[in-house]
């Protein structure tokens, strides 16, 4: 297994020290970044977009030729980082003995990581392996709402949060509709930086009410119950009897003893 380390730092410093390990060609323009490699054991490009907010967008496709582990430093301010697999898997710990979650083709993962491990990515050999990643500073910048919902979700107190999941269909579309924004210049920032944010916003979203939904099923089988009391509750006499003897006809059941009883 070939391993790679790199040093977190800079949007330049990253795609510097991505350049190095890669042995890749680099080429940057307005905060936009783009880095194609082809070597003897990977092939591919990755590319990224810098905004003034200092979230950052990146993109990978490559296929490595052996398998291949990259360290990336921890650091006390780290951003929240939100990951889509297109194609492949990607494996993920904290730490080189630490436990593997596998980011699958469709799945979606979030990461956080401000404690002095290192998070560690491994690339299968001779596949193709695509996702994004979208990461948010927490601690640096004004404390707007967003970022306290962002921190709130998805840090905690051992610096270390990893979930993964299957992938929204509404973010994968805004992914899609990020990279396909045609518009140059400040227009197309302004419009890349909304998309991530309405990205974010609902990522928030979908974990904030996730414990909902897993309760769902019971509530639903609760309320059949409940629906039909309710139902029963409102019929007059003449709808009950009516409901009686089809029961009656249908399941072959006599209703003389209670008529007995009743008469009595």
């Amino acid at each position: 297994m070939k391993k790679l380390y790199i040093n977190t730092g800079g949007f330049d410093a990253v795609f510097n020290d991505l350049k190095d390990s890669f042995s890749g060609e680099l080429t940057s323009n307005d905060d936009e970044y783009n880095l194609e490699i082809k070597s003897k054991w990977t092939k591919g490009s990755i590319k990224g977009t810098k905004f003034d907010d200092k979230v950052l967008f990146m993109h990978f496709d490559l296929e490595f030729h052996q398998e291949v582990s990259l360290s990336i430093e921890s650091f006390k301010t780290a951003p929240v980082f939100f990951a889509y697999c297109e194609n492949g898997n990607i494996s993920h710990s904290f730490g080189a003995n630490g436990e593997r979650k596998v980011l699958s083709k469709n799945q979606s993962a979030v990461l956080s990581n401000s404690s002095v491990i290192n998070s560690v990515l491994y690339f299968e050999s001779h596949k193709r392996i695509q996702f994004s990643l979208l990461a948010m500073p927490t601690s640096e910048y004004k404390n707007t709402e967003l970022v306290s919902q962002v921190k709130q979700r998805f840090t905690n107190y051992s610096g270390n949060y990893m979930y993964v999941g299957k992938a929204n269909p509404r973010i994968l579309e805004k992914i899609q509709e990020f990279k396909t924004v045609p518009q140059k210049g400040i227009v197309g920032t302004l419009l890349k930086k909304s998309i991530l944010r309405n990205i974010i916003q609902i990522e928030v979203e979908q974990h904030s009410f996730n414990y909902l939904r897993t309760f769902d099923p019971v509530v639903n089988l609760a309320m059949k119950p409940i629906n039909e009391i309710k139902r029963i509750s409102t019929m007059n006499f003449s709808e009950m009897l009516a409901a009686a003897r089809l029961f009656r006809t249908k399941y072959h059941f006599s209703l003389k003893p209670y008529n007995q009883k009743l008469a009595s």
